[in-house]
C-alpha cells in the first residue's frame, strides 16, 4: 500500500518563512503555549489551494500532529469545506502561530505588530502564489486577522469570496458543560454557518467537486466530522490521529502542570 503524505513547508517561500518564524519575543510566553512550538498550517503549499481558512490557535492535537485544525474543530471544518466543494484544494493557517495560554491572550495581543507582520507574511506568500476563490475567518479574531490583512496595500489588490463563521468549538466553550446549552449553541452555530454557505457556494467557480449544497440541519451528521486526508499529514502519521476520535487531553490539577502535559490516549477499538 502506498501512503500519501505532507512533506511540509519545503519549497519557497515557505521554507524561508518556517526558517525565520518569531518565539517569545514576538510571543509572550504569559500568553502563548511557546514551549510546544509553532505550528504553521495545514494543506496544499503547491500553488493549487483555492479556498482559504484562517483559524484561530493550535490546541492540544495540532501540537502532536505539528498542522493545525486536526482535532474536533477540525474535523467540523473538514465537512464544511467538503459542503463548498473543496476536498483538496485548501490552504488552513493560523492567526496565531502558537497556541494561547489563558482565556485573554489572543484579544491581549492581536494587535502585536510582530504577531500581524509574521502572518501577512504567509497571506501574502499564499495570494501570490494561489488563486484563492473563497476565504472563511473561523471566529473574531481570525477575522479582525483577515481585516488587518485587507487594510495592507498588497490586501486591498485582492477580493475573493469572504465569510467570517462562528468558530467550530464555541458551542463548547460557552455551554460551560450544560448539555442542553450545548445543544442550542452546536445548532445556532450550524445556522450561522448555513447562512455563509448560502452566500458562497454560487460563487465558487472551480470546486474539487462540484454539487448542490447540503445545508446543516440543528446537529452534526456523522459524515459531517470528516477525517483529516492522509495527504494533509506529515509522513507516518497513524491513521487514529487523524480521526474524529479525541485522542490527545491536556491533564493536571494545576493550570501549570495542564500547560506542561499533553496525555495521548490510543482510541479504543486500534489494539
Amino acid at each position: 500500500m502506498t501512503h500519501v503524505f505532507d512533506p511540509g513547508p519545503v519549497g519557497e517561500p515557505y521554507a524561508s518563512l518556517v526558517g525565520n518564524y518569531p518565539g517569545p519575543d514576538v510571543y509572550p510566553q504569559a500568553s502563548f503555549r511557546v514551549e510546544w512550538g509553532p505550528i504553521f498550517h495545514r494543506g496544499r503549499l503547491d500553488g493549487s489551494a483555492r479556498l482559504l481558512v484562517i483559524g484561530q490557535d493550535p490546541a492540544q492535537s495540532e501540537a502532536v500532529v505539528r498542522r493545525i485544525l486536526v482535532g474536533e474543530a477540525g474535523h467540523r471544518t473538514q465537512g464544511l469545506m467538503a459542503k463548498l466543494g473543496f476536498t483538496r484544494s485548501y490552504l488552513l493557517v493560523n492567526t496565531f502561530l502558537y497556541s494561547v495560554y489563558g482565556q485573554t491572550g489572543g484579544e491581549q495581543h492581536k494587535d502585536d505588530q510582530g504577531i500581524i507582520d509574521y502572518r501577512n507574511s504567509w497571506l501574502r506568500s499564499i495570494f501570490g502564489g494561489n488563486t484563492i476563490e473563497v476565504v472563511l475567518a473561523l471566529g473574531s479574531l481570525a477575522d479582525d486577522a483577515w481585516q488587518k490583512w485587507k487594510q495592507t496595500p498588497v490586501g486591498q489588490t485582492y477580493s475573493p469570496a469572504y465569510a467570517h463563521v462562528t468558530h467550530p468549538t464555541e458551542p463548547e466553550s460557552s455551554s460551560g458543560g450544560d448539555p442542553a446549552k450545548l445543544k442550542s449553541a452546536i445548532a445556532a452555530m450550524l445556522q450561522n454557518w448555513n447562512q455563509a454557505l448560502t452566500a458562497l457556494h454560487p460563487l465558487i467557480t472551480d470546486p474539487d467537486v462540484p454539487g448542490p449544497l447540503v445545508p446543516y440541519g440543528s446537529s452534526f451528521k456523522p459524515e459531517e466530522r470528516i477525517e483529516i486526508p492522509e495527504f494533509d499529514a506529515p509522513a507516518g502519521l497513524p491513521e487514529w490521529m487523524r480521526s474524529p476520535t479525541a485522542w490527545a487531553q491536556r491533564l493536571g490539577k494545576t493550570a501549570a502542570e495542564k500547560r506542561a502535559d499533553i496525555t495521548i490516549t490510543i482510541p479504543a477499538g486500534v489494539l
